[in-house]
């Protein structure tokens, strides 16, 4: 009876990775195609905020890319994947920060038409994303970072486009600057929340280890 219980249980989870993986390169894909997409409009329409949430993308199409690579691997290697995700996300909201600073110094206004375009097709995309990760969002540390970074997305896009009605209404740099700096915070705050519970995961990943060793 045990045994069988071991069977049916290695097959659950068999079943819950190859469901994992399917969901991850669907994601994956759709940040590396928005990322190219939305960079290239951001920088012809000379946008922080879509500068901002493209460089958001590209980091979660790493994040997706290192979940993909440690989804058959045991709790150390999730642990440790989620971890460097978080210092992605710092990273990268360190240079948003510094790139909507230069923004402000220079003062001229994005073009809000492209990026209220570029935004609902950006936050189509995310949705799509969004919709697929829910059922995972607790799966496991690997899967709860990666549906983090797509909720963010959606926030980030939103307020994309509540920087381009600004942007037109005011003929002005800051909404677009302040938007920027806001998707900044937002990726500081997360990677911050990311890397303290990857820190507590590979702790206790650490500790389980010797015991499994111990054990064989």
């Amino acid at each position: 009876m045990s045994a069988g219980c071991c069977d049916a249980d290695d097959q659950a989870l068999v079943s819950l990775r190859e469901q994992q993986r399917t969901v991850l390169w669907a994601v994956l894909g759709i940040n590396a195609v928005l990322f190219v997409v939305e960079f290239g409009v951001g920088w012809w329409a000379r946008s922080t905020a879509l500068l901002a949430d493209s460089l958001d993308m590209l980091g979660d199409a790493f994040v997706y890319a290192f979940s993909l690579w440690v989804l058959a691997r045991c709790n150390l290697w999730r642990a440790r994947a989620a971890l460097i995700k978080g210092v992605v996300q710092l990273m990268f909201g360190l240079v948003v920060l510094a790139q909507s600073t230069w923004r402000a110094i220079d003062g001229t206004p994005p073009a809000a038409d492209a990026m209220a375009l570029m935004g609902f097709v950006a936050l189509a995309g995310n949705a799509w994303a969004f919709s697929l990760l829910w059922r995972h969002r607790s799966d496991d540390i690997n899967m709860t970072s990666t549906w983090l970074c797509s909720r963010n997305d959606l926030i980030a896009n939103a307020a994309v486009l509540l920087a381009a009605a600004a942007v037109w209404q005011l003929d002005s740099v800051w909404p677009d600057v302040i938007v920027g700096v806001a998707i900044a915070l937002l990726f500081l705050r997360t990677a911050w929340d990311v890397i303290r519970d990857a820190r507590s995961e590979l702790s206790q990943a650490q500790l389980d280890e010797p015991h499994k060793v111990a054990h064989r």
